[in-house]
């Protein structure tokens, strides 16, 4: 049961600004997690949370194995080797790519687990990123970029 809730709080401050102990236990009890405040803090000590300032400019939980600290200089040179242009269309990221590259550009965006992508699907030169929310798409294109920035 610890190692199912542990996931769910992962899968929670992944997809929500969590902000409060609070916030979390709401959570975890509509997903089906009966548990108390006491118990969240030790997942909170066990998973090595910390929080954040978020896009909202309030505090939130994050993963520091899953906050992208420290993104790998592989997956950094894929994109940058891989990656020709950008565009949005609602709340999907078109990413251009060189021939025979979206493949492996997909798989370090997918591996890189930029807040607000749901999901990668890749052809030969272009991926669809499925962004949650439309608001969320030039903070994902600007972090898109910041790898691409920092690989060159």
């Amino acid at each position: 049961m610890k190692g199912k809730r542990q996931e769910k709080i992962l899968e929670l401050i992944r997809e929500y600004d969590i902000e409060t102990q609070d916030d979390l236990t709401k959570r975890l009890q509509k997903a089906g997690f009966s548990t108390t405040q006491g118990t969240i803090s030790r997942d909170i000590r066990d998973l090595k949370l910390t929080k954040v300032m978020g896009e909202n400019g309030k505090q939130k939980y994050t993963s520091i194995q899953n906050d992208n600290l420290h993104v790998s200089s592989k997956y950094k040179r894929v994109l940058s080797e891989g990656i020709v242009h950008m565009e949005s269309a609602e709340n999907i990221l078109v990413v251009r790519t060189v021939p025979g590259m979206a493949m492996a550009c997909a798989a370090a965006i997918d591996s890189i687990r930029i807040q607000g992508i749901v999901g990668c699907i890749a052809g030969d030169d272009t991926i669809m990123c499925v962004i949650k929310t439309t608001q969320q798409i030039p903070a994902v294109m600007e972090k898109m970029y910041s790898l691409l920035r920092e690989s060159r």
